[in-house]
């Protein structure tokens, strides 16, 4: 995480692994808005899987 603007004595941070790590926290928000993904409705683990890789696929395209 990167520091405040204002403090004084600020520590480092790699940008590139916040921005990549920002990508990923955004992919899950928007994860949530399929609602069968979190609410595991399917019984089987490869119809979730599935439904998992349509979803990600469905958020490439946007």
């Amino acid at each position: 995480m990167p520091p405040k603007c204002n403090r004084l004595q600020p520590w480092q941070y790699d940008k590139a692994i916040y921005r990549k790590r920002n990508e990923v926290e955004r992919l899950f928000r928007r994860l949530k808005g399929f609602r069968r993904i979190f609410s595991r409705f399917e019984k089987l683990d490869v119809v979730f899987m599935a439904f998992l890789h349509f979803a990600l696929i469905v958020e490439a395209l946007r």
